[in-house]
């Protein structure tokens, strides 16, 4: 049997990179033989830590034998996961989100209610009494402030808040400083294509009956976005007849100001209108205080259809 193999989700973001990194460190410490591992293309803002702490990217998982042992970080769901994932053994799942997968044997998960699987990382060191280096804080600390959106999103928690200021410490660094630094890296566009800003940060999500892909791209300036809201729509459409949705949801949320600007198509967007009680004009509209798709998109679209 090779080594174990730690990965994140599909469309992986910065959570997804840095736990596969920080759990693979954990294991090791612990005698394991692990590879961390990626299920997709870096991120700008995943490059900026990356780069920031002198490290290289999670190995790219193009695919995985049948009978391989896997540990998943940030997802516990199929639909984002390697797709032959029945066919492996899951040993272990960290992760912070809703339990979306069955398997037939039981396996080590701990999943919490918090902002981030870092997060849950840290009291698994804690708890191993394995030493956490600066890096490897800093790789923590980077997901943290990632995943609230420098604290100010509701997914965050006094959790959260406590760790990020023990990892801050440790990392020597100044989170509201390095945090916009690395959330501004992450909302540059230049050089991607259509496809590829759509692919960023999207998620295939089955509210009830409604087949739709919510995807999500974090920015300084919703404007500058919404100035090829055009090829947007063009680049939506064509998956939408692809993977056959009921409903796109794109959402450009302003990192600034905390708000979310939506492009909906689909012959579902009504549910989008009725969901936060907006009229969508051109396809669009203005969700004030909306930037988190766990908390304030999913439950609230599950609970109007």
């Amino acid at each position: 049997m090779g080594k174990i193999l730690i990965f994140g989700h599909k469309n992986p973001d910065t959570d997804s990179i840095t736990s596969s990194l920080v759990l693979a460190n954990l294991e090791r410490k612990m005698g394991r033989e692990v590879e961390s591992c990626r299920l997709g293309k870096i991120n700008k803002e995943s490059e900026y830590v990356l780069r920031y702490v002198g490290m290289e990217a999670p190995r790219l998982l193009e695919d995985v034998e049948d009978g391989a042992e896997v540990m998943l970080v940030d997802h516990a769901s199929n639909k984002e996961s390697i797709d032959n994932l029945d066919n492996t053994k899951i040993l272990k799942i960290i992760d912070h989100h809703k339990v979306a997968l069955n398997t037939g044997y039981p396996l080590y998960y701990r999943a919490e209610p918090v902002g981030c699987t870092e997060t849950i990382l840290y009291k698994l060191y804690q708890e191993n009494g394995v030493e956490i280096d600066k890096k490897i804080a800093i790789l923590m600390l980077s997901a943290i402030i990632s995943d609230t959106l420098l604290f100010k999103s509701p997914t965050c928690t006094p959790e959260d808040i406590k760790v990020a200021k023990e990892l801050a410490k440790i990392a020597e660094i100044d989170c509201d400083t390095y945090g916009l630094e690395m959330l501004k890296a992450g909302t540059d566009l230049t050089g991607l294509s259509i496809p590829e800003i759509l692919n960023l940060d999207a998620k295939e999500i089955d509210l009830k009956k409604v087949k739709s892909v919510i995807a999500q791209v974090n920015t300084a300036s919703i404007a500058d976005v919404m100035a090829i809201q055009a090829d947007l729509e063009t680049g939506m459409q064509k998956i939408m007849e692809e993977k056959q949705l009921d409903l796109f949801m794109l959402l450009i949320t302003d990192i600034v100001n905390s708000d979310s600007q939506v492009i909906v198509l689909g012959k579902r967007a009504d549910l989008v209108e009725t969901s936060y009680g907006v009229k969508l004009e051109n396809n669009t509209a203005l969700l004030k205080g909306v930037v988190s798709r766990k908390k304030q998109v999913v439950p609230i679209l599950t609970e109007n259809v």
